[in-house]
């Protein structure tokens, strides 16, 4: 059943089974807000098994683009198209949250972005690949991030 991220009354649902819950549903609604100002869309999630084409894309994205296979179970996904994009996130249990931004154009900006949550480490698979930046959130405590350019058709 889709769930609506409320980012001013922050909840752990759908996240319970994550080692940091509360830091990956601030994490959760920070996108949440994100999205509500900028675009005026209302972000929504679903449990990752009920959305399993959601989760396949991602995961396709990630092993074709730069073999890389994320250990860690998926709690939930969302695709949408906002402003000429085509959306995708996947929030894992460990406290990642992984998002594909796909242009719909042909010529579209299109990359992967990864977070992590407050207080989880950097996954095996991520680790010796990228560089994490980091950033505060009134919402999620500091988010760490990193990001690659897509360069295939998906």
């Amino acid at each position: 059943m889709p769930y609506i991220v409320d980012f001013e009354n922050v909840s752990t649902v759908g996240l319970e089974s994550s080692p940091v819950a509360e830091a990956l549903a601030g994490l959760r609604a920070n996108e949440g807000r994100y999205y509500r100002n900028k675009y005026g869309h209302v972000f929504t999630v679903s449990p990752a098994g009920e959305v399993p084409e959601v989760v396949e894309r991602v995961s396709r994205i990630l092993k074709e683009e730069r073999d890389i296979v994320i250990s860690s179970r998926p709690l939930e996904a969302t695709a949408f198209d906002v402003d000429g994009l085509r959306m995708a996130y996947v929030f894992y249990e460990s406290g990642l949250s992984v998002n594909v931004m796909y242009g719909i154009e042909a010529d579209g900006k299109r990359a992967v972005g990864f977070k992590l949550s407050d207080g989880m480490e950097i996954p095996e698979e991520l680790a010796s690949r990228f560089k994490f930046a980091r950033q505060k959130s009134k919402l999620a405590g500091v988010i760490r991030g990193s990001y690659f350019v897509i360069k295939g058709e998906y």
